[in-house]
């Protein structure tokens, strides 16, 4: 939890500072300063998404420091949605294939916190002997 929560923070800091930079790790190809058509609001977009992942990495690292369980299932199946989210958005051609990233990292996160929290509710074996 507190490193997807410090990535979040990060990858949503470096949007608010230098926007292009996030695009191009997403796979986006930026567009120059000056060359944006009238109406474009991509760095608005990606400004609103860059402080929503800001806010977002900053719950899941308190999260992790109040060891906040339930917190930690919730995140499991809306980190599944959002890997699908993210499929069809590629599978649909809305996004480039360098999205699809997001949305397995999203999907692996998912799994590692699910396996976790199911090996934690596991009943202790007593040793052999």
């Amino acid at each position: 939890m507190a490193v997807f929560g410090l990535l979040a923070t990060t990858l949503g800091a470096v949007g608010l500072v230098a926007p292009d930079v996030l695009l191009a790790v997403m796979g986006f190809e930026p567009v120059p300063d000056g060359a944006r058509a009238a109406g474009d609001h991509t760095l608005v977009f990606l400004t609103a998404s860059s402080m929503a992942a800001v806010n977002m990495g900053v719950y899941y690292v308190l999260a992790a420091l109040a060891d906040w369980r339930a917190f930690f299932g919730w995140t499991v199946p809306f980190r599944l949605l959002t890997c699908a989210v993210f499929t069809v958005a590629v599978v649909t051609g809305r996004a480039p294939a360098g999205f699809l990233g997001v949305g397995l990292w999203e999907a692996a996160g998912a799994a590692a916190t699910w396996a976790a929290l199911r090996r934690e509710h596991r009943p202790e074996r007593a040793p052999a002997g």
